[in-house]
């Protein structure tokens, strides 16, 4: 897999990224794989940290693009 896609991710607001969190389809679609890719990462514990409210597992943006840059490193 390719994760130099967090350059062209580059462009959310710094603001944005401090505050928004992503629902499992929106991570799946900002990185661009199947949601069935996000539930697996998550059950193996390969994926980004998830943050439960509830039922619903939300993702924080920041967080994500943290993750993303440790994988690419």
């Amino acid at each position: 897999m390719n994760y130099d896609r967090s350059a062209m991710k580059r462009t959310v607001i710094a603001s944005e990224m401090d505050t928004k969190l992503l629902s499992a389809e929106e991570l799946a679609e900002f990185l661009s794989v199947p949601l069935s890719t996000i539930y697996y990462w998550r059950h193996v514990g390969n994926g980004p940290p998830a943050l439960r409210a509830g039922r619903l597992l939300r993702f924080d943006l920041a967080t994500v693009c943290a993750w993303l840059e440790r994988r690419a490193g």
